[in-house]
């Protein structure tokens, strides 16, 4: 399935894709990833030859239906694995947990240092939790990835989405394998998530905000509120 998705995004979309060299042919490897769009998931698994395992939301594999059926289907075609996110500390061992297991198997794990997806196209801080810890565990590089323009592809509230070439900028991977084992130091765990976002930024040419997603989306929440108010 995994195949055909992609052969249908790629002749759909034609995303352009720079540095897929730096993306070994096989072992283990963490692709580190802003993230713009709920498609980025799908549009760099379909560029590479190899499989990339993601993390996703539980709801998503377990909705009743013939509509809940085809969208597992979906994920599980393109590499998702679901996590229960119920308890955010539980979701991000259950992350952490998935992570190490599938580069433990010699794959390529994918994720998002910045915990859920830019608010307004800027690139945010990354959490050192996931990324560092799952890094430091396993020893496994960490490639830096910049998806680009994914987010105008279907912007929120739009369904029909706008077929243009989204791009994807690979970088080169980064060893971080002296700190092996060393996933209980906080400032390693943060200096390791720093350099990625850095990284990462070079890559997208995103402007930098030093603070979390999350927040940022609880700010703008609280300025709409007030607004309607």
């Amino acid at each position: 399935m995994k195949l055909s998705i992609g052969n249908s995004l790629k002749l759909a979309f034609r995303p352009w894709v720079e540095g897929i060299e730096h993306v070994p042919a096989e072992g283990p490897a963490i692709l580190a990833s802003n993230h713009l769009s709920f498609s980025d998931s799908f549009f760099l698994p379909a560029v590479l030859d190899r499989k990339v395992t993601f993390v996703a939301k539980a709801e998503y594999f377990t909705s009743p239906g013939v509509k809940g059926k085809l969208t597992a289907a979906f994920f599980k075609g393109v590499g998702q694995l679901p996590v229960d996110r119920s308890g955010a500390r539980g979701a991000a061992e259950a992350a952490i947990r998935s992570g190490i297991e599938v580069l433990e198997r010699g794959e390529l794990f994918g994720i998002y240092p910045e915990g859920t997806r830019s608010p307004d196209g800027r690139l945010y801080r990354g959490k050192p939790g996931g990324l560092a810890r799952v890094a430091l565990a396993t020893g496994a590089p960490v490639i830096p990835v910049a998806m680009i323009d994914t987010e105008k592809i279907q912007p929120p509230g739009k369904v029909v989405p706008k077929l243009m070439r989204p791009g994807i900028r690979i970088g080169k991977p980064l060893d971080f394998s002296r700190y092996h084992g060393m996933d209980g130091d906080r400032f390693i765990m943060r200096s390791l998530t720093d350099e990625v976002m850095y990284e990462i930024m070079k890559l997208s040419g995103q402007e930098y905000v030093d603070m979390y997603a999350t927040a940022a989306k609880r700010q703008l929440a609280e300025a709409a509120k007030r607004r309607e108010e």
